[in-house]
């Protein structure tokens, strides 16, 4: 029987929801607030959005999935749907869109703001309630790591707030070599039920078997990644699948896309500087297809989802002890919440951080850095779970990209603490190289 919003069980205070809505609505607005109005108007990509559409659609997000779910009678922006809705406004027509100004933009930002806030200081918090603030959060937590890759895609400089935060900045870590042996068994893929939140695809954890395996301690590193360049291997036909190849040869990619050539080594394209390829830390702008020519190239493979979720949830063979309680961690290193020596999340550092950082951040069986510094590429397609049902109030997160995308797990050095934990499915489609994605590979034994 589909679940409803109401048998959740999971309450924050309205206080703490109310100081959350105001970092993330602050956070949002950081992602632009250094732009000068002509950044504003991007070309139109299939990877970009218009920035005064992304602000806007942030904003309607809480309008239709909060405040009209929780019985607002009148939307704040009339209209608001013709402009701002993701899945009735075709990607190619939000650059034809008639878009409020920036001045307006934030207007309706504040006003939608004020509304969340207002109601917040007025009714009694409860499951529902919470649950659909974490929803909302979470998607503006999403759409402020997007906003940081299309600066880079676009060239210009990080957000002004990336690399504050109290972490030691690039300090080299080194490299991180060898396998973590995991023991495989029955793997409960998937969110408890216990969680405190989880989005639609995640449901629920069922059992799946896993033969035992040996995956790589830290993601593939530009030095590894940059000797299967330096032999050729993006002229390699043999060592790639043939829609990779078709990719390959359409782009006609030779090296990762902000890679470039100089005095005999490699320059990477840092946002709006070149900065000297860093040996150490982990290849990052990759293609899915870019990460299954390199396995082959190095006789590895990647890791299924399942694989990879329980080398970073659990150590052993199960994840029930004796009683049937769940030993499945939140988080590789357990329940704690995340922080700059677990895990390289929320822009603390200005990028990403060597392979061999983050040793507090470690799994049970070794394997670091499963949380920040890169999304990771995994073997597997997108897929709903066993019973998956569109119950879930935003019906159009998942349901409509099952089958052709890629899972990603992990979250990047960009991707905020809330949008990252063990269970957590991102997913692209396997030709995208804007997002901050890497790969980890296991043992063809």
């Amino acid at each position: 029987m589909p679940e409803r919003l109401d048998d959740k069980h999971f309450v924050l205070p309205a206080a703490q929801l109310a100081t959350m809505v105001q970092e993330a609505h602050a956070r949002t607005l950081a992602c632009v607030a250094d732009l000068h109005d002509v950044q504003l108007h991007v070309p139109p990509l299939a990877v970009l959005n218009p920035f005064l559409w992304e602000l806007g659609h942030c904003a309607f997000f809480y309008d239709v999935f909060l405040l009209q779910v929780l019985g607002r009678r009148a939307p704040i922006m009339a209209h608001g749907a013709d402009l701002y809705d993701s899945f009735s406004v075709d990607h190619d027509e939000r650059w034809r869109l008639d878009l409020p100004n920036r001045s307006a933009t934030l207007d309706y930002m504040e006003r939608v703001r004020d509304a969340v806030l207002e109601r917040l200081a007025r009714v009694e918090i409860g499951p529902r309630e919470t649950y659909l603030h974490l929803l909302a959060l979470a998607h503006s937590d999403m759409h402020c790591e997007a906003f940081t890759y299309m600066r880079q895609t676009l060239g210009y400089a990080p957000p002004p707030f990336a690399g504050r935060g109290e972490v030691q900045m690039r300090e080299p870590a080194g490299a991180l070599p060898g396998d973590a042996a995991i023991a495989g068994g029955t793997f409960g893929l998937g969110a408890e039920r216990d969680a405190p939140f989880v989005f639609d695809n995640e449901k629920w954890s069922h059992p799946v078997e896993v033969a035992p395996f040996r995956i790589a301690r830290a993601p593939v590193t530009n030095s590894q990644f940059a000797a299967f360049v330096e032999e050729d291997g993006y002229l390699a036909r043999e060592l790639w699948s043939r829609q990779g190849w078709n990719w390959r040869a359409r782009t006609g990619a030779l090296h990762p896309v902000y890679w470039r050539r100089a005095n005999g080594g490699w320059l990477r394209r840092d946002f709006d500087r070149m900065v000297p390829l860093e040996p150490h830390a982990p290849v990052t702008h990759v293609t899915w297809y870019e990460a299954e020519a390199w396995c082959r190239w190095a006789g590895r493979r990647l890791p299924t989802e399942a694989e990879w979720e329980m080398a970073a949830s659990t150590a052993g063979s199960t994840t029930r002890d004796a009683g049937g309680a769940s030993t499945k961690q939140r988080y590789p290193w357990g329940e704690a919440d995340p922080d700059p020596a677990r895990a390289n999340l929320d822009a603390h550092a200005p990028g990403c951080l060597d392979v061999a950082a983050c040793a507090a951040g470690d799994s049970p069986d070794g394997c670091r850095q499963m949380i920040g510094n890169v999304w990771e590429w995994t073997a597997s397609a997108f897929y709903p779970y066993p019973g998956y049902v569109i119950d879930f109030p935003y019906k159009e997160y998942s349901a409509p990209w099952f089958g052709y995308r890629k899972v990603l797990k992990g979250g990047s050095w960009a991707t905020r603490p809330r949008f990252a934990y063990n269970t957590l499915r991102n997913f692209f489609t396997p030709d995208r190289n804007d997002v901050f994605a890497g790969f980890r590979t296991c043992a063809l034994d």
